[in-house]
């Protein structure tokens, strides 16, 4: 039986500023700018607004934020390491940890966080003071992913599609581990109505991964960012190399976990529930 993987200390499994992280952020912007994006377009984002995006990672996001605002408008981009984000005209870039750091209220038409609270244990008070930096009516876009099931469609053999679906069971191991919950997109939601936000729109997606798609990008770096911790639970290097020439192979699909884009606005009066302690 393969061992469990090793814990990790409290925090993000995928460092922004690892050797990978180059790769990785290419990688969520050509397979999830589109659809971020495009959702912030339909939603009315327009010149003169002020934004906040958290977790910013490579800015890829705020610069397009910052193009749809101009002119006029501001985007503040923060990150626990923000210093793959050059500051712009009209962008500000802040060393910030949502978690313990204060933001201000009522300042921001839009706050966007994409993929940052799925990590983080105490996420419904992060949330909380999200929906607080919201002026009254504006905007708050989670983008997350419910990771409990990413299927193999395609794979040259069973033991290939076996050992595959092992390796997305670990990097989810790995993400409880580290506080996270690899699920939470499917939460999201019910977590947003829960921090008193109103007219919620809901859009599910699914990717398909499969060789030269940033998808499939994505998943090959998350295999070498993790290949450490994955040997050190149970993983030989030979079934590391494995994956990474089945990944490649053209006979290899498979999809992605649910990525819920959840939309909601604080509302104009009526005051914000508080939030309850939530287990991790």
């Amino acid at each position: 039986m393969t061992a469990s993987p090793p814990a990790v200390p409290g925090g993000y499994v995928f460092d922004n500023d690892s050797p990978h992280s180059a790769r990785h952020h290419a990688s969520l912007e050509g397979a999830l700018d589109p659809l971020t994006l495009g959702h912030l377009r339909e939603a009315g984002v327009t010149p003169g607004m002020d934004c906040l995006e958290i977790g910013a990672g490579a800015g890829s996001v705020s610069y397009a934020l910052l193009r749809l605002v101009t002119p006029g408008g501001t985007v503040t981009a923060t990150d626990i390491k923000p210093g793959r984000i050059a500051p712009a005209p009209g962008l500000t870039v802040l060393a910030h940890d949502v978690v313990t750091d204060p933001l201000p209220e009522a300042a921001y038409d839009l706050v966007v966080a994409r993929l940052v609270l799925q990590h983080l244990p105490g996420r419904q008070a992060v949330l909380a003071r999200l929906v607080r930096a919201l002026r009254p009516g504006g905007l708050l876009q989670v983008d997350e992913f419910d990771a409990g099931h990413e299927p193999c469609l395609l794979a040259p053999s069973p033991e290939d599609a076996r050992l595959y679906e092992r390796f997305t069971t670990a990097k989810t191991d790995l993400m409880r581990a580290a506080g996270g919950d690899p699920t939470w997109g499917r939460r999201a939601p019910a977590a947003l109505r829960e921090a008193g936000l109103t007219g919620l729109r809901i859009r599910p997606h699914v990717l398909v991964r499969a060789p030269g798609t940033p998808a499939l990008g994505l998943q090959l770096h998350h295999l070498a960012h993790l290949a450490p911790r994955l040997l050190d639970g149970g993983f030989t290097p030979a079934e590391l190399d494995r994956l990474g020439a089945l990944m490649r192979d053209p006979g290899f699909a498979a999809a992605t976990g649910v990525l819920y884009s959840v939309q909601g606005r604080r509302p104009a009066r009526a005051p914000l529930s508080c939030p309850r302690s939530e287990a991790t």
